[in-house]
C-alpha cells in the first residue's frame, strides 16, 4: 500500500513539474512574440490603437455621413479623411499582428494619415463628439506610429 501511495505522489510530482515547465515555455513564447517585433519593437500598444482607431473612426464616418444626408456639407473632408484613415488602420493592425516586415515603413505612412485625419476631426471636436473621439484615437495611433516607425 505504501509503495503505491509513493508512486501515485511520483506520478503527480512529474505531472506538475511538466505542467510547470509547458506553461513557463508557453509564458515566455507569448511575451516574446506580443511584447516585440522582429526589429525587437513593441507591437501589442501599435495593434490597441489601430484597433481603437478603426472602432471610433467607424462611428465617425457614420455619424458624418449622416449629416451629409441631412445637407450638412461642412462633413464632407471629415468623412473623406476618415474614410481614408479606415482601411490604413486596418491594415496596420493586420501587420503589426503579423509581424510584418513590412510594419515599420506602413507605420510611417499611416502615421501622416492618422495625422490628417486627426486634423480634420479636430475641427469638429467641439461640436460633435465622434469627431473628438476620432481626433483622440487618432492622435494616439499618430504616437505609436511614430515611436514604432523611428
Amino acid at each position: 500500500m505504501e509503495r503505491r501511495h509513493l508512486m501515485q505522489g511520483l506520478g503527480g510530482l512529474t505531472l506538475a513539474a511538466l505542467s510547470a515547465s509547458v506553461l513557463a515555455a508557453e509564458e515566455h513564447a507569448h511575451h516574446h512574440h506580443a511584447a516585440a517585433s522582429a526589429g525587437g519593437k513593441p507591437t501589442r500598444s501599435l495593434i490597441a490603437a489601430a484597433s481603437d482607431c478603426t472602432v471610433k473612426g467607424d462611428a465617425c464616418l457614420a455619424h458624418c455621413l449622416q449629416l451629409l444626408g441631412d445637407g450638412d456639407k461642412e462633413m464632407a473632408a471629415c468623412a473623406q479623411s476618415v474614410n481614408q484613415m479606415l482601411p490604413v488602420c486596418t491594415a496596420l493592425q493586420k501587420l503589426a499582428s503579423q509581424d510584418s516586415k513590412y510594419l515599420k515603413a506602413y507605420a510611417a505612412l499611416a502615421a501622416q494619415v492618422c495625422e490628417d485625419c486627426e486634423k480634420e476631426c479636430r475641427k469638429h471636436e467641439k461640436k460633435h463628439d465622434e469627431c473628438k473621439a476620432c481626433a483622440e484615437s487618432c492622435a494616439a495611433c499618430l504616437k505609436e506610429c511614430k515611436a514604432y516607425a523611428a
